[in-house]
């Protein structure tokens, strides 16, 4: 075989691999698996052949239930089918898996493992996804690193094929699955000599074909179906065997040793540990450094666990083992161990090996790091007379005590060099490290591993970048914790973050940001100081920021000056080299997606950055430097003691205890902390010009984390404010309004900086005056923060008399119950949420759906939905993705139920003459919205002065369901198009008052941008990497056609006050309703960027490519047509022109020209058709 070395993760290794023996490939997105289906598609779109000499026929179905159904299907139908899924996604398909399992169908499963959701959500990984499925029949093969992810997935589809029999193959989701290393590619000729063709010949005898009809599926009753079931016995026996076999093949190709249970260490060990996937790697680094010391111990890493093969098990354990530790990467509650180590204790006893002490623990949930030094643990435990037994490693559990204590270990690897870059989401540098990785692997021929760890934050927050390279094979599955070259990308991480914890003694450090090495004594915190003169530490800084300006790329776009900077300091390869490298990559990157351009002013940039790093001469006395009082901060505990050491990346550390304390443990966690986090990322925020603003409050209404509000101030209160707080007098408030004074007020340090207010802002669209809003540089506006904090924030200065839904300008004077979320900057999403929150916010139901707008609503511990200070505000949480209109049907009936219960016994109160006047007003008009509260109030009040009868007693003491609430469903066009649908058609049929707010990003903006079926026609998207062939479906009209359901179709950009009108109608709708908004998103890849999302909206409507109108049923009653267009005529001469605005429908010109004018046709003529349908809806025919 002919090595041909590659760099990529683990996710693309087994894609590889599965292209090649897929013909039916049927696919949903989830994180982190959504990669390998992306690939899949990329590659049939660009004609790559399988072994079968045709392209993989891809197709996306509606959620992951609908992708196996059609697995299996295709397999009884004869094609060899494969998908790719993970959590969730994983547990929707078991009842096509029981299915196929028991059919004993070649299908292939490939699993990128992550949590399944129970009492938190989480997209990372350990097994408890794979494990749900242990009794489904599939066979299981476990990789451990990206090369195995791509050797045992050439084992798990020849095996599949020789036995007829369903595989599953996984490894560790974002550990193996994100992260790079330089692996060999297994070719596609040297698989296709190893295919039993004459089995996969029967295979295709055997399928359904009415040229040789049968039956499948049958139904059976009890008299045969247990026969038939352990008929599976002579198949699952002959498995085991056979998976060696195509392992033996495999490691006859490349020169590695695959076993079904692979030891490692010491031959005459008499401690082990069992466990599987990627610690497997970290494992063995462990053994080895303990065997060095003079210990025997050793690993056993299981690769097939089922058919879990007791022979093959016990062959592979010395002779010598007296103990044993299995690590499982999964909690069972209640059981009296974890699969894995029951599986061990039983083929020990059916072995003959019963004399072995064998104990078991968990380790890594949700992917937490695991060292070498906590596995240093477990083998100290191995030792002990009576070792622990359900032990934990990597927490501090002080409850129930499973923790096993543990010092980090720093292993040795002689010439590694070890990276830690701290970068910002979005800011290019997890891509630009990237090309690093595949520059140094393949261009330098050494060995390389990245893995990039995020906070909760999307675009603008943290992300971390552990890189590693040396001439030896890499095996440490854990983060580098020990870095030869550590560099800040963001000036404000220096006093957020430790960044100088990792910096090895005499290591590079180098620090972004727009200060002279003369004002550094000033701007770095005492701890900072000292680690950099301790460690004796190589100290550079540059101004990214200002050379990117100076080269045209703009403030944000820093990744090429860092990336050469990167190379420069670390000179881990010759800087010609990686310059002539990055200089390919930013061809290959830009210059389809952004012309010659772009791409010479990266080259510029590179050129820039490998010269522009300023060396700082460390000061002796930083070694002694003293820190800075930080400022008492006025929060709760649970902010003190949970969200704030989370917000500062020390969550790790915390222990159980004060979980339990705070009543985390059930996934109640206290709302409002996004106000705590204050990341100050924008390099420029907006300043106010009183002398232009109109004071139309556009500007708020359209910001996207709610960092510039209008206040209005009284003359009294003005005396009690900042001085700095300056204020013109109010306007526009109608004639009978007080005499307030005005002032709008920005947040730089929750500012993202995106713009989007300068393009909504009228005054900055005209030429006959001076901006009203001007971007100004971050340092300049760092003292407004006292001033939005102390009266923006401060609720005392609210004005009821003013607010009101009846227009942008008044309703923007209302508190945001959702603010300073982690949304990307620019975020259309958010300004809906925003404004829906202002609006009933303080009675607010909210089941929300899988997707960005989950993520960023409940992105722990940045929490943005909030309370008001009488502690009211909206009750939110994260349903499934597919059930959130059920999910939200369930608050409304909960309310329904435990209101009737209140009403019955208002009324015998009422007979009774019991605050007669109290409870006959809140009967007569509790569900009036705007009455509710007021009435409520009264009602308890009455109720507490009267006498404390039980049924007095038992209204008081429910009294919080006695207002009316609010309740919506929201999420994305991916629930609401796709798998939520079928859920939502059946909540809008019932005619009850739930309300839907659908986010149309027209992708899956959450899992990276595949498409829906929101996706339009010819647009690029993953999963349809060739252009969208349908159309849009209109699912306005689908709801339409019920009568009674109020529809909504929005886009705040292009007209606010009809979005406002709309949520305010569907809110008072009574009955069932839904609000769908077009959101611009980053996966949309708009040329001009985010800053103008809103300004993307006008332009989609001026159009005719998004129609603006309303339904509302109550107007048929009133002789009214109910359909109301409210976008004018369009002009579809700007329809193209506003589609290649856009590279999600240019590119595909880029990329397939010989179809593109087609599809753009066919583009066009779609969107006409729609606006003449809704033109003729208008016009009542």
């Amino acid at each position: 075989m002919n090595k041909k070395y590659v760099v990529m993760d683990g996710n693309t290794a087994a894609a590889h691999v599965a292209y090649a023996f897929t013909e039916v490939a049927a696919i949903y997105p989830i994180t982190p698996s959504s990669p390998m289906a992306e690939k899949v598609d990329e590659w049939s779109a660009k004609g790559r052949k399988n072994l079968f000499g045709s392209t993989v026929d891809v197709i996306q179905m509606q959620s992951e239930a609908g992708a196996a159904g059609t697995c299996h299907g295709a397999a009884q139908a004869g094609a060899l089918t494969t998908t790719f899924t993970s959590s969730q996604g994983l547990m929707l398909m078991i009842p096509a898996m029981y299915a196929m399992g028991g059919q004993f169908l070649p299908n292939v499963m490939h699993i990128a493992s992550r949590v399944v959701t129970s009492n938190h959500h989480s997209i990372f990984g350990d097994h408890t996804d794979f494990m749900t499925c242990r009794t489904t029949g599939y066979a299981m093969l476990m990789s451990a690193s990206p090369q195995e992810a791509m050797d045992l997935a050439a084992v798990a589809h020849l095996s599949a094929i020789h036995s007829s029999y369903a595989f599953m193959h996984c490894f560790d989701g974002f550990r193996t699955s994100h992260e790079m290393q330089r692996i060999e590619a297994l070719d596609y000729e040297d698989l296709r000599g190893l295919v039993d063709w004459d089995a996969l010949q029967a295979f295709r005898r055997q399928c359904l074909n009415p040229e040789h009809p049968t039956n499948r599926g049958n139904n059976v009753n009890p008299d045969v179906y247990f026969q038939c079931k352990e008929g599976v016995n002579e198949t699952t026996a002959a498995l085991p065997d056979t998976v060696q076999h195509y392992m033996d093949e495999i490691n006859k190709l490349t020169g590695r040793d695959y076993k079904l249970f692979n030891y490692y260490g010491a031959p005459d060990a008499e401690e082990v540990i069992v466990v599987m996937c990627s610690a497997s790697e970290a494992v063995k680094e462990t053994v080895d450094y303990l065997n060095q010391q003079g210990r025997k111990v050793g690993l056993l890493q299981i690769h097939l666990y089922r058919p879990f093969s007791v022979k093959h098990f016990a062959a592979a354990l010395p002779a010598t083992v007296k103990k044993i530790a299995v690590l499982d990467r999964s909690k069972e509650p209640g059981s009296v161990g974890e699969p894995v180590y029951l599986d061990v204790v039983t083929a020990l006893a059916q072995a003959g090996r019963g004399n072995i002490q064998v104990v078991g623990g968990r380790y890594g949930l949700s992917s937490k790091d695991t060292t070498p030094g906590q596995f240093i643990a477990v083998y100290d435990n191995l030792r002990q007379d009576t070792p622990e037994n359900s032990f934990t490693i990597g927490i501090i559990d002080d409850v129930t005590h499973t923790s096993l204590d543990y010092t980090e270990v720093e292993l040795p690897h002689p010439g590694q060099v070890s990276c830690k870059l701290w970068g910002l989401g979005g800011d290019g540098t997890v891509g630009a490290n990237k090309n690093a990785i595949s520059t140094i692997g393949l261009i330098a021929g050494k060995y390389a591993q990245a893995y990039f760890s995020y906070d909760t934050m999307k675009s603008g927050g943290l992300t971390q970048s552990h890189l590693r390279f040396g001439d030896e094979p890499i095996r440490s599955t854990y983060l580098v914790s020990s870095a030869d070259f550590v560099a800040v990308h963001a000036p404000t991480y220096i006093h957020k973050y430790d960044t100088t914890e990792d910096l090895k003694e005499g290591g590079v450090y180098l620090l972004n940001c727009p200060w002279s090495a003369e004002e550094l004594e000033d701007r770095l915190p005492g701890k900072v100081k000292r680690d950099l003169a301790r460690k004796h530490a190589q100290f550079y800084i540059i101004d990214a920021a200002k050379l990117a300006v100076q080269v045209g790329l703009g403030a944000n776009r820093t990744n090429s000056i860092l990336q050469a900077a990167f190379f420069a300091l670390t000179k881990v390869i010759p800087l010609d080299v990686a310059v002539e490298d990055m200089k390919k990559n930013n061809y290959n990157s830009y210059f389809k997606k952004a012309g010659q351009s772009i791409v010479d002013m990266n080259n510029a940039a590179v050129d820039v950055g490998v010269s522009a790093a300023v060396r700082v001469e460390v000061p002796e006395s930083w070694a002694d430097a003293a820190d800075t009082p930080a400022p008492e901060i006025q929060a709760s505990d649970f902010v003190k003691e949970i969200v704030l050491p989370m917000d500062r990346q020390q969550g790790g550390k915390l222990p159980v205890s004060v979980f339990k304390k705070h009543g985390v443990l059930n996934g109640t966690w206290e709302n409002g902390t996004s106000a705590y986090s204050k990341r100050g990322v924008a390099v420029t925020v907006p300043k106010w010009n009183a002398e232009s603003c109109i004071q139309c409050n556009r500007c708020a209404m359209s910001c996207p984390h709610a960092a510039i509000r209008p206040v209005l101030l009284t003359e009294e209160e003005k005396a009690g404010v900042p001085a700095g707080f300056e204020t013109v007098p109010a306007k526009g408030l109608g004639k009978d309004a007080p005499a307030y004074s005005f002032r709008m007020q920005v947040s730089p340090y929750d500012c993202l900086g995106c713009g989007v207010c300068l393009t909504a802002c009228p005054a900055n669209q005209s030429e006959k005056s001076a901006d009203a809003l001007v971007m100004t540089p971050f340092e300049e506006m760092k003292p407004e923060q006292a001033l939005f904090d102390q009266v923006a924030m401060n609720e005392k200065y609210l004005k009821p008399d003013v607010i009101n839904s009846k227009s942008v300008k008044n309703i923007q004077f209302a508190k945001p119950y959702f603010q300073f979320s982690s949304a990307c900057a620019g975020c259309a999403e958010t300004t809906y949420i925003k404004l829906l929150s202002q609006m009933v916010g303080e009675r607010m139901y909210a089941g929300n759906a899988a997707g960005c707008s989950s993520a960023i609503s409940g992105g722990a511990p940045i929490l943005p939905y909030c309370r008001d200070e009488r502690g009211r505000g909206p009750a939110w949480e994260h349903s499934l993705f597919e059930d959130n209109a059920e999910f939200a049907y369930g608050f409304f009936h909960a309310q329904d139920a435990i209101r009737k219960e209140l009403l019955i016994r208002l009324e015998a109160l009422k007979e009774a003459g019991v605050a007669p006047e109290a409870v006959s007003a809140y009967l007569a008009g509790w569900e009036d919205a705007e009455k509710s509260r007021a009435l409520t109030d009264a009602l308890i009040a009455a109720l507490e002065a009267a006498e404390q009868t039980p049924e007095v007693r038992y209204i008081l003491e429910n009294k919080e369901f006695l207002a009316k609430k609010s309740v919506w469903a929201i999420g994305g066009d991916g629930w609401a198009y796709d798998i939520g649908f079928g859920g939502i058609d059946h909540v809008m049929a019932q005619n009850r008052n739930v309300n839907l707010l659908v986010l149309d990003t027209e992708v899956y903006s959450n899992t990276g941008g595949q498409s829906s079926k929101a996706t339009p026609t010819s647009a690029v998207a993953k999963f349809a990497a060739g252009g969208k062939q349908i159309a849009k479906k209109d699912l306005g009209a689908i709801f339409m056609n019920y009568g009674y359901v109020y529809v909504a179709q929005v886009a705040m950009g292009a007209d606010q006050a009809q979005t406002l009108k709309a949520l305010r109608e569907a809110e008072s709708y009574p009955g069932p309703s839904i609000v769908i908004c077009y959101c611009p998103c980053l996966e949309q890849h708009i040329k001009k960027g985010m800053g103008c999302s809103q300004d993307e909206m006008k332009k989609a409507v001026e159009c005719g490519y998004w129609q603006l109108y309303r339904y509302d049923p109550r107007r048929t009653a009133e002789g009214k047509n109910p359909f109301q267009l409210d976008s004018a005529e369009p002009d579809t001469e700007k329809l193209l022109p506003f589609l290649m605005g856009e590279n999600r429908f240019a590119s595909l010109k880029n990329n397939f020209p010989g179809k593109a004018d087609a599809l753009y046709q066919r583009a066009v003529e779609d969107v006409k058709a729609r606006c003449a349908r809704y033109k003729k809806l208008a016009e009542g025919c």
